[in-house]
């Protein structure tokens, strides 16, 4: 049982780390992503828009085969990963946290997309007036107007990956230590017919699924009667 617990508390550590790694990769790419998304009126920004949208519809482990098929010794993960004597990404860390970033990235990218075409022109008229680059509007301009829709954007996107499966399933099996999530042990207890333990895992999901929703909530009121 000290065993067990010990390998439950290892797969809690990993699924945080892995929430914050992600979380801080899909803002720093998320943001200025949006922004582009935001101000761009071409073609090739509406496509690139329905393909960060497409984990929305697609079934976690269709996206989890494409990605390990990407990661896999004849993809260009198999590649990177050479550099450093391996042959592959997959059922590693480094690739469950793509599939995690790829996973959540339409639910951190459209919401400060939103942010961002609700200020309009103004970014622009900053640009125009004081003759500085787009890249300066973004920072001074565009950033601190959306830092709510940021802050919101974080908090879903840590708490999607908290409770993700299927994606790193896929792409890192379910390896103790190295992959193994903590939504993994739900379904090792049910298989298992350990009720109790499956049950207690997904209350503390549940329970802090619902305080990042409750905390989310109060923000959303406290910004309406800031009136911002």
């Amino acid at each position: 049982m000290d065993a067990l617990s010990s390998e439950i508390w290892q797969s809690v550590a990993l699924t945080v780390e892995l929430a914050s790694v992600t979380t801080m990769i899909l803002l720093v790419i998320g943001a200025p992503l949006a922004w582009w998304l935001a101000r761009s009126k071409t073609v090739l920004s509406e496509a690139v828009a329905t393909m960060v949208a497409l984990p929305l519809v697609l079934p976690p482990t269709a996206l989890g085969f494409c990605v390990l098929v990407l990661l896999g010794p004849n993809g260009p993960g198999g590649l990177l990963a050479s550099f450093w004597g391996e042959h592959t990404l997959a059922f590693t860390f480094a690739g469950i946290v793509v599939g995690s970033v790829l996973s959540a990235l339409p639910l951190v990218v459209q919401p400060i997309r939103s942010a961002f075409v609700a200020m309009g022109n103004h970014p622009q008229d900053v640009v125009a007036s004081q003759r500085v680059s787009a890249l300066f509007a973004f920072i001074t301009v565009g950033l601190p107007l959306a830092r709510l829709e940021f802050l919101k954007a974080g908090l879903v996107g840590f708490a999607h990956t908290i409770g993700t499966f299927g994606v790193v399933m896929m792409i890192g099996g379910n390896i103790p230590g190295r992959t193994k999530v903590l939504s993994a042990y739900v379904i090792d207890y049910v298989q298992a017919s350990r009720w109790r333990e499956a049950g207690w895992v997904a209350g503390g999901m549940v329970m802090f699924a619902f305080a990042v929703m409750f905390t989310l909530t109060l923000i959303d009121k406290r910004c309406a009667r800031r009136g911002t």
